[in-house]
């Protein structure tokens, strides 16, 4: 009696912790997916346009000079 006592107390137990864990695994499903975006980037001022130019036509000119030229 007392082993058919403790296996039905043990079945309960058993039962409750898989209801537990099914609504624990819901609860995260149901939790929707976020993502962040990051904001749009602050346009380059003028002057640093200009010398943003100017460097990519220097590296440019010393990549003719040596002779190795780079797919972009």
């Amino acid at each position: 009696m007392a082993d058919t006592l403790l296996e039905v107390i043990f079945g309960v137990v058993d039962l409750a912790l898989d209801v537990s864990n099914v609504i624990d695994r819901t609860k995260q499903l149901s939790k929707p997916d976020t993502v962040e975006v990051p904001p749009d980037p602050k346009p380059l001022p003028p002057a640093a346009q200009r010398a943003l130019a100017e460097a990519e036509e220097r590296e440019r000119a010393a990549q003719a000079a040596s002779g190795t030229d780079r797919a972009s």
